[in-house]
């Protein structure tokens, strides 16, 4: 049996002789709130809010031919926001995708950024 570069390197890895990363040595520096691990928790009201707000104009302007069209209107009910997503009816098509998959991704992507500011979120897709 011929032995090769990868079976080299597969027994180098499991003989722990390969060199690993080094950690990052101060984790809070890294961490705008100093706690090492945490996401950042604004205390402004809005702020949360606002930062969901501009995550899904990002997504979405990458995602229509005319981004100068889209609309993002935001209610904030308590700990839930509301985000209202206002597009042309002809690129309509691009931000649901087909059966809703990439509404579906939008919306979880706006899950996960709402809980870092322990928020509740939702999207709204409307044609303008």
């Amino acid at each position: 049996m011929v032995s090769t570069d990868d079976d080299r390197d597969l027994q180098e890895t499991a003989a722990g002789t390969v060199d690993a990363p080094e950690p990052a040595a101060d984790l809070q520096a890294h961490s705008p709130n100093g706690n090492a691990g945490e996401a950042s928790v604004s205390d402004e009201p809005g702020a949360g809010a606002e930062s969901l707000r501009d995550l899904v104009i990002y997504l979405v302007t990458n995602l229509v031919d005319d981004p100068e069209e889209i609309g993002v209107s935001v209610e904030r009910r308590g700990g839930a926001v509301v985000l209202r997503l206002r597009v042309p009816e002809v690129e309509l098509g691009r931000v649901i995708g087909r059966q809703g998959r990439i509404a579906r991704a939008l919306r979880t992507a706006l899950m996960v950024a709402a809980s870092r500011h322990n928020l509740r979120v939702s999207l709204d897709i409307e044609p303008l």
